[in-house]
């Protein structure tokens, strides 16, 4: 299995819709980040579903590193 590469060293702001679940992408590969595409396919990383519990901004991890995937937690401050 690949490891997951960087899409960018910066988190993305998305709004997230309550009620709605989110597939995000965990490998990096996706051309529609932070959401999946389905490019994981190819490397054998699988993306990680979440549901929004509330309507509000929020902002998704773009290093693939968070301790708190798939919400940023600082962690591309550091690589």
């Amino acid at each position: 299995m690949a490891e997951p590469i960087p899409a960018q060293k910066a988190p993305y702001g998305v709004e997230l819709e309550a009620g709605k679940d989110y597939w995000w992408c965990a490998c990096g590969r996706s051309q529609s980040q932070p959401f999946c595409d389905g490019s994981h396919k190819a490397v054998g990383l699988a993306p990680m579903k979440f549901p929004a519990t509330e309507t509000k901004q929020a902002w998704l991890c773009g290093c693939k590193s968070s301790g708190n995937k798939p919400f940023c937690d600082g962690t591309h401050k550091r690589i």
